[in-house]
């Protein structure tokens, strides 16, 4: 399987576009996540691909077939892509089972036992939705999507009211099917600010807003410039011209999330004891583990 998007714009007013000039593929077996704050077009950035949006310009194009492009549109129930909606949409007057099999092609049902099994669905196949609890109606739209053998699987916030067992039971499937390999693409403001592994992300963040949307950071000011520097990264000392006054101390399994002040700036880091509020700390880390940004980047906060 192989995705290829160029040149994507999407808008519904002209002056403000949603995805302005997208380029990114993904690779067989690879699982990307798409990170961006709340409004800036995730959902539907996928409605995109899936055909439930049309595109202003550019081109998608999967397993070298063109999907859309300014000539060319493919429906929706041709592009052989799964999609679990946020919402989990079912039709109220069919039951779990039809609506997990509506319009499936007759070649796949033999996969209906085993995806009522995967999501624990089993006894539920003659209640409709309304009869239903929302995670319940959500392993529906799972097994829907999945039960299809898509190409390419599209899933907006897919695992958010389902219980532990169940969501990983259903990730470990998913995984399996496409042999995972991950990568983040990272949204803001209509543009792809960054696409890469986690580990490159984490580590090697192209700017502000993609090294926080991975996790907190901490800024540190050293020769009148901005770094900044990962919690982990930072050690409590007995003795340090770096102090800290302690603003909470939380408890998180094996560790205490610590917040403090540094100057003006809160800081998080990570100890394996408590501290007292006002207390003061000493840290130290190493200058290699600080991060660079140039100064505008601090607009993205």
């Amino acid at each position: 399987m192989h995705l290829k998007v160029t040149n994507l714009v999407k808008f519904y007013n002209k002056k403000e576009p949603l995805i302005e000039s997208l380029n990114f593929s993904v690779e067989k077996g690879e699982i990307v996540s798409f990170l961006g704050e709340s409004g800036v077009g995730k959902t539907t950035f996928l409605k995109c691909i899936s055909g439930l949006e049309n595109i202003n310009s550019g081109s998608i194009v999967l397993n070298n077939k063109t999907l859309n492009d300014k000539d060319f549109f493919v429906r929706p129930q041709d592009r052989k892509i799964g999609f679990v909606f946020q919402d989990y949409p079912l039709f109220p007057h069919l039951n779990l089972k039809d609506n997990i099999i509506f319009n499936l092609d007759k070649k796949y049902i033999k996969n209906l036992e085993y995806m009522l099994s995967l999501t624990n669905l089993s006894s539920l196949v003659d209640r409709f939705p309304h009869e239903l609890s929302g995670g319940e109606q959500q392993r529906a739209c799972i097994a829907r999507a999945l039960i299809r053998e898509p190409d390419l699987l599209l899933l907006d916030e897919p695992f958010s009211n389902l219980d532990v067992a169940i969501k990983h039971s259903i990730r470990d499937e998913i995984y399996q099917s496409l042999n995972i390999a991950d990568k983040i693409l990272v949204f803001k403001a209509g543009k792809l600010q960054q696409y890469s592994d986690p580990v490159e992300m984490y580590c090697k963040p192209a700017n502000c807003y993609c090294a926080r949307i991975l996790g907190n950071i901490n800024k540190y000011d050293m020769d009148t410039k901005p770094y900044y520097i990962r919690p982990e990264k930072i050690n409590i000392v007995e003795e340090s011209d770096i102090k800290l006054v302690v603003k909470k101390s939380l408890f998180q399994g094996k560790e205490y999330n610590i917040t403090a002040k540094h100057g003006q700036e809160n800081w998080n880091l990570f100890s394996s004891v408590p501290f007292k509020k006002d207390e003061v700390i000493c840290v130290s880390f190493e200058k290699e583990d600080l991060i660079y940004f140039p100064p505008n980047c601090l607009n993205y906060f």
